[in-house]
């Protein structure tokens, strides 16, 4: 027995992997380039850990070898991880975590450059920059230039706003930002280095204002990287492929040590990210891509592109193989998804239809006495509602039908997806009022969120500590755990109404002849009592001011929050703003206060300890709701789903009355400037006219299709029963979506046949 080979475990321990007729074609790979389209729902990521795991126990691996996954996020590592070491250890009998390495693409490129970062002009001792303080990069650049720039909206703004202090001062640095992060992104996966674009827009002969603007910031941006000593995510892709450009013995070196590649979400990976695997598999190696085009939803946030994976399957040396059956749904649900798939293909706007927003394969129910087989059909469980809602009515109504069915299903899952995070925190707010068992799957969840808005309450007072207002705020605050209570709350509200009345915040706490607690409290010991304890925190809290903000924070928090998770999101919110601090070293309290406001409105990405994380489980949440966008809901899967919101502005049609997120209401035209910015830099790169309007309307296409793939991903999370409702948006001006009245319209004509 090898060191590496497990005692014989008893049969009855044993966990086997019977595969499906379509899953054993994939899993009798020996070797070359082979491609997998996968449907929602068909076990991909058993089939390619089990697959990965034939290939550690059965290639004669040397011992500096080892089989590489690749995947997209992090969790999935893990969920690979876990797979792959249960397979080994019950079907193999092998010692888990030898001969393998499982790594995301952005990993896989930092183990690249910090073993050749010379080569690209790092030091040893470079960082990498999170999102986090990547992004507080670009908005210091982005304030910098905005400021040194005060008549650039000029040539952009509508007559309306074109005076719109506000508009000039918010809105459009906030533009800027978002621009700028996607020429630059753009840029780096271009290749394009920012001296490079500046004497490309000097040749180019017209002007290109937005391209001028975006590099700029560029170079701004990237002389605070180098000044740092830093690079960003980006720059790792971009890097680690240049590395294999330049180093041909480190590359073979690494061709050598994985000599077979599998790559997971294939249909979100960029050009550069594609490039990097196609050179570590070199010619004629071994590299299996497995995803699926139909659930592409990232190309708006990110390069990645579906049709990187599309021409893979089609290249003459690749074995193209499907998993095209799925026991997660019903079949009424399959054969929705399955139209939708049909009507894109047919889409009414040709330019939309060209751009394959959806293909086949079909979903295909699993094969008969298949252990995880379809559950029940009952076409009576899908339901498409046609009547239009307002948006409180849709909650509302979302809202009753839920009281009805968790009483009598506390065994199911249940989802509300939504299509933005801050419609998501409105439903849970209208899920608490009634009483709902709910759990977030958010960027920030509502606990996060408590937590950050009490800390910024407390930074605002401290911000102007003689403001009585704000005083009151802070006093509702501390006294967050008695809600709930009506005379508790009457008694808070009273006292808040008493200390926004106060003439002098001085009286109240360093009294001097009289004090205004006396006066106030009267013989009421209770309030009194809890009164001078609030007059002492609010004191020591003052005196800590002056501290750095790491340590206030956790000053606050000592008072404040009593429950351990509360208290850990707090000590995670210090930690950030310390981060904050060490990149911004002229910061003070409002600049703090900003911050934590930002973080309340979702506006920056911070997870708390209370938010849920990246490896949630609806099955350990049966009986209860979850509220997730439908982003994040990828990858998951519930009992019964609500798609929620399901009108013309979140799945458009680039019909002429349909609206866009990308267009902003201040500038002229309806124009998309992050788009355009976007168009100037291809012609640019491609030396071709650019034409102001025409990247817009590209960009409209683009984002229609992807979100019609992103409707196809919400319709199959859904096991056994799915509603679709709609709403007429904030000005109730939408209609109910294309896609899905041409979904609810054949779905009418199958039951009326049935």
């Amino acid at each position: 027995m090898s060191e590496n080979t497990l005692p014989e475990p008893n049969n009855a321990s044993r966990r086997r992997f019977v595969p499906r007729p379509k899953q054993a074609d994939v899993l009798a790979y020996q070797g070359g380039k082979m491609g997998v389209s996968a449907v929602p729902g068909s076990g991909k990521t058993a089939t390619l850990s089990y697959l990965a795991a034939k290939l550690v126990a059965q290639t004669d691996l040397e011992p500096n070898q080892e089989i590489l996954v690749v995947t997209l996020v992090k969790s999935a590592v893990g969920n690979f991880a876990t797979s792959m070491a249960g397979y080994l250890r019950d079907e193999f009998n092998l010692l888990p975590g030898l001969g393998y390495r499982v790594r995301t693409l952005h990993g896989l490129a930092n183990d690249i450059v910090h073993e050749r970062p010379g080569l690209v002009g790092l030091s040893d001792t470079f960082t990498v920059l999170d999102e986090r303080a990547a992004d507080d990069i670009l908005q210091e650049a982005v304030e910098t230039w905005a400021r040194a720039n005060p008549d650039s909206p000029d040539q952009y703004l509508t007559p309306e706003h074109f005076g719109n202090q506000y508009t000039r001062t918010n809105h459009w640095p906030d533009l800027i930002k978002n621009m700028a992060s996607n020429f630059i992104r753009q840029a780096k996966d271009l290749q394009i280095p920012v001296q490079e674009i500046a004497d490309l827009i000097e040749a180019y002969g017209d002007p290109l204002p937005l391209a001028a603007i975006c590099t700029e910031i560029y170079d701004q941006y990237e002389r605070s990287l180098r000044y740092r000593g830093a690079v960003d995510f980006q720059d790792l892709i971009r890097l680690a492929l240049r590395i294999l450009r330049l180093d041909a013995d480190y590359l073979a070196r690494l061709q050598h040590r994985f000599p077979y590649i599998l790559e997971d979400e294939a249909q979100d990976s960029s050009k550069l990210q594609e490039d990097i695997l196609r050179l570590l598999a070199g010619d004629g190696g071994n590299w299996v891509r497995v995803g699926d085009p139909n659930q592409a939803i990232y190309e708006t946030f990110t390069t990645a592109n579906p049709k990187f994976l599309r021409d893979f399957l089609e290249e003459i040396d690749v074995v193209p193989r499907t998993l095209p059956n799925s026991g997660r749904s019903t079949i009424s649900i399959i054969n929705l998804a399955n139209y939708l798939i049909d009507w894109s293909i047919k889409h009414p706007n040709k330019a939309i239809r060209a751009r394959e927003p959806l293909s086949k394969p079909h979903i295909e129910p699993t094969p008969p006495g298949d252990p995880q087989g379809n559950p029940p059909n009952d076409p009576r469980a899908v339901v498409l509602v046609g009547s239009k809602f307002s948006g409180d009515d849709e909650r509302q109504t979302i809202i009753n039908n839920l009281k009805e069915w968790l009483p009598d299903n506390p065994d199911k899952t249940c989802a509300v997806l939504m299509p933005i995070n801050s419609s998501g925190a409105k439903m849970v707010q209208s899920l608490r009022k009634e009483g709902i068992k709910y759990v977030e799957n958010l960027r920030s969840t509502s606990g996060t969120r408590a937590i950050v808005g009490a800390l910024n309450f407390v930074l605002t007072y401290l911000e102007d500590p003689k403001d009585s207002s704000r005083l009151g705020q802070v006093y509702r605050v501390w006294r967050r755990d008695d809600r709930g209570d009506a005379d508790e709350e009457r008694s808070i509200e009273n006292v808040v109404k008493a200390l926004r009345g106060i003439h002098s915040v001085e009286d109240f706490l360093y009294p001097r002849a009289t004090d205004w607690l006396e006066a106030n409290a009267g013989d009421n010991e209770a309030l009194m009592a809890r009164l001078v304890a609030f007059r002492a925190l609010v004191r020591r809290w003052q005196a800590a001011s002056d501290l750095p903000i790491d340590q206030l924070i956790l000053t606050i928090s000592a008072d404040l929050f009593k429950l351990e998770t509360d208290i850990a999101t707090a000590y995670a919110v210090a930690l950030y703003l310390r981060r904050f601090a060490e990149l911004h070293p002229e910061a003070r309290l409002p600049e703090y206060r900003q911050e934590l406001e930002d973080i309340a409105k979702g506006k920056r990405n911070f997870s708390g300890i209370s938010d849920a994380d990246d490896a949630f489980d609806p099955d350990e949440h049966k009986g209860e709701v979850t509220v997730t966008t439908m982003h994040k809901a990828k990858g998951l899967e519930w009992d019964r789903v609500y798609i929620m919101a399901a009108n013309n502005y979140n799945y458009p049609s680039a019909d002429p009355f349909d609206s866009f997120m990308g267009e902003r209401w201040f500038i002229r035209n309806e124009l998309n400037l992050e788009a355009e910015a976007l168009g100037q830099l291809n012609a640019l790169y491609t030396h071709t006219p650019y034409q102001e309007g025409q990247p817009t309307q590209d960009a409209r296409i683009e984002y229609a299709a992807e979100r019609l793939r992103l409707l196809y991903v919400g319709i199959t999370r859904a096991r056994r029963e799915l509603v679709i409702t709609w709403n007429t948006g904030r000005n109730g001006e939408q209609v109910e979506a294309r896609p899905v009245a041409a979904l609810r319209g054949w779905w009418v004509q199958q039951r009326e046949r049935a």
